[in-house]
């Protein structure tokens, strides 16, 4: 018998996300982002455009940041998966979230969890090596200078155009690479 087109299929996923196990039973074609959200209730992960263009939904996934918006949930069964939650509260901010108050890194807000989450494992990208576009040198060591920085985080937009006091919060937490954990 074939199967109706219309008819929705449901699976089971474990996602460990801020270190807590979430069985999630969802349309396989629910996004992580809409999982985070509309299933297990962590609303800190934003949904700006639903077309990974500016960032709003960055998490960390494994260490490395994606945009939430553009992968279902189910492909990351197992993952390790950091949200804005499991960065820092209100009370016990991590590093990063308290240098981006300090230099008020943001206005509206909106954009800000995906800022710090993609700055987070931006962070660690440059502390491994890994070179960008801007990269002077492909295989030694990469600074984290505004042109690194400006190229790394130009996935996440902030409508209100922060960007500078962005950029000075980074830059601050590039200096003691004390922005986090990412793993």
């Amino acid at each position: 018998m074939a199967r109706d087109p219309g008819e929705k299929s449901n699976m089971q996923t474990d996602l460990k996300i801020n270190g807590t196990v979430h069985h999630l039973n969802a349309d396989t074609r629910t996004t992580l982002l809409d999982a985070l959200r509309n299933h297990l209730g962590l609303t800190g992960t934003k949904k700006g455009c639903d077309h990974g263009q500016c960032g709003a939904c960055t998490v960390i996934v494994n260490g490395r940041r994606i945009n939430a918006c553009l992968t279902l949930a189910c492909m990351h069964d197992g993952d390790q998966i950091i949200t804005i939650e499991g960065l820092g509260e209100p009370g016990a901010l991590s590093p990063l979230q308290q240098a981006f108050v300090a230099h008020d890194g943001f206005q509206c807000g909106f954009c800000t969890p995906g800022q710090i989450c993609s700055a987070t494992a931006m962070l660690t990208e440059i502390a491994e090596g890994w070179p960008s576009r801007v990269s002077e040198d492909l295989t030694g060591h990469v600074a984290a200078t505004i042109a690194e920085i400006s190229e790394r985080m130009s996935g996440n937009l902030c409508r209100c155009a922060a960007y500078p006091n962005i950029i000075d919060a980074i830059l601050e937490m590039a200096d003691g690479q004390t922005a986090g954990t990412t793993g």
